[in-house]
């Protein structure tokens, strides 16, 4: 019997819309008005206008910012996240320049795109990734647009170079205690009252650590808008050579090679110091005794601490602490002192110091990129913890309100002076009653507090945070000051462990090679 078949006609296909999206980035201080931020924009969204078969996603665009470090370009994140969830088919791109100029992030990028099925063209080297050759060509373009970044960079460091050699490069930023308008620095009154108070108080005995206390409980701002005050922005103030009008040149430097690195400056590239600026905030007087004073303190620290790791590490075993031990080649080690009198004690060997050093460098760097998921959830237990105590604790809350009273007064009389209705005399006197109150206070609250180390704990985890968030972008050797700011104790689990316990509570461990026997 014959089947009985149905021919069934294709249904005509209908003509498939083109989502198509734009990406533009142009350098804020561009001269050249054909490319500007906003010409781009309108000749995109012109462009893509005029296919009728194509639709008008977004034009994504970046003004003003850098193109070797992808995840600094906000627009350029948005575009990738749009094309993962599947809202874009085709991008379009002025250059490989403009889309990326470090080779592989652009390929990273491009391979993502590539899986997800959105094409890139880029019309000034006529290049479509839709093609199977493509990514060869771009990996040659994005190398000549790498070295092109890499030129760029040169270029402007020559630029800053020659403009300091003349006295004419000052900053990009303001220090705390100054305002920049256009290239100029001028003075913020009522910062510099407050850069004053720290100078003044310095002088007169008070210790960093109790000028940060002090400014806190005055409800100062810090220059990012933060109630709380560490020491180590207060010597930074003390140092810096700002305050009397002047300007050292390159305290930092960018590194030559992709991917570019901001370093601080101990000697690797020239530096230049220029005096009268700016108008300063205190006399040369005044500056020349508070550095004076800082030497003096920083060699007497030296004298009492023989070294940065004394009493620092203890063994995690034992619990004994750790002894230094140098051979006759200077090999330098630390290790665990039961061990050194007699191995079978304890098991715990011997660590190089420079193992030691890497490790913390290590561990810098990852809480830097890291500190939001390390250090919130910590800070935010504590926090939680010392409200519900306070919380049931009335008199607690009386003695914190009369606080909260006093702070506000010392930062109205701030104010006062600040606006010229107060001699700094009479204002040096109302503050110091003030302090005398607060100092009373604060007594009675350490005696109401039954828990003072969570209050302590809490206390030292913010200085922490700070101390990261104020900290190096990246880390590259060991820095002793940023290493007694941060690590309360060393525990040497074994000869290849150790943890890091940061001032604060929060533990970080990280690995470490054996001394060579």
């Amino acid at each position: 019997m014959a089947a009985n078949v149905t021919y069934i006609p294709p249904k005509a296909a209908k003509p498939e819309t083109l989502r198509v999206a734009a990406y533009c980035r142009v350098s804020s201080d561009s001269s050249d008005q054909l490319h500007s931020y906003a010409t781009q924009i309108k000749a995109y969204t012109e462009q893509i206008g005029a296919h009728a078969d194509w639709e008008l996603v977004d034009v994504y665009a970046d003004e003003g910012l850098t193109g070797t470090r992808m995840d600094k370009r906000e627009d350029f994140q948005r575009l990738l996240a749009d094309c993962r969830k599947g809202k874009v088919d085709r991008v379009l791109c002025k250059s490989i320049s403009r889309f990326a100029r470090n080779t592989r992030d652009c390929l990273v990028a491009l391979r993502e795109l590539s899986a997800l099925g959105v094409t890139v063209y880029f019309e000034k080297e006529n290049i479509d990734t839709g093609t199977l050759t493509s990514e060869l060509m771009v990996s040659v373009s994005g190398a000549l647009a790498q070295q092109e970044s890499i030129s760029i960079s040169q270029n402007q460091r020559m630029s800053y170079r020659r403009r300091m050699e003349k006295g004419e490069f000052i900053t990009c930023y303001a220090p705390y205690g100054y305002d920049l308008k256009g290239q100029e620095l001028v003075i913020n009154e009522e910062q510099a009252a407050v850069v004053r108070y720290i100078f003044q108080q310095y002088l007169n005995g008070c210790s960093v650590e109790r000028l940060a206390h002090d400014l806190t409980q005055m409800n100062v701002p810090t220059g990012f808008g933060q109630s709380k005050w560490w020491d180590y922005p207060i010597r930074y103030i003390l140092k810096n050579e700002k305050y009397v009008g002047d300007t050292l040149c390159q305290k930092f430097y960018t590194t030559e090679h992709l991917p570019f690195i901001n370093k601080m400056n101990h000697g690797e590239r020239e530096q230049y110091y220029i005096e009268n600026t700016h108008p300063p905030i205190v006399s040369r007087e005044v500056f020349q005794k508070a550095q004076a004073l800082l030497e003096k303190k920083s060699a007497k620290n030296v004298t009492h601490i023989a070294h940065i790791l004394s009493l620092k590490i203890c063994c995690g075993r034992c619990g004994t602490s750790y002894i230094r031990r140098v051979s006759l080649n200077g090999f330098a080690t630390w290790v665990c002192r039961k061990h050194d009198r007699k191995a079978v004690d304890c098991s715990n060997g011997r660590i190089p110091e420079t193992e030691i050093y890497a490790a913390f460098v290590r561990m810098y760097n990852k809480l830097k990129e890291n500190a939001d998921i390390i250090l919130a959830p910590a800070l935010k237990q504590l926090d939680d913890l010392e409200t519900a105590m306070q919380r049931e604790n009335p008199a607690m809350l009386e003695i914190n309100r009369a606080i909260a009273q006093v702070a506000e007064q010392s930062h109205n009389i701030s104010k006062l002076q600040t606006a010229g209705l107060l001699d700094a005399d009479a204002c040096a006197a109302k503050l110091s009653s003030i302090q005398t109150k607060l100092t009373q206070l604060r007594r009675e609250r350490r005696r109401l507090l039954e828990h003072d180390d969570i209050e302590d704990a809490i206390s030292r985890l913010h200085q922490t945070a700070d101390t990261i968030k104020s900290g190096p972008e990246q880390l590259d050797t060991f820095d002793e000051s940023l290493f007694e700011e941060l690590v309360e104790r060393i525990i040497a689990e074994s000869q290849t462990c150790i943890r890091f316990r940061l001032w604060g509570g929060v533990e970080l461990a990280e690995k470490v090679r054996r001394a060579k026997r």
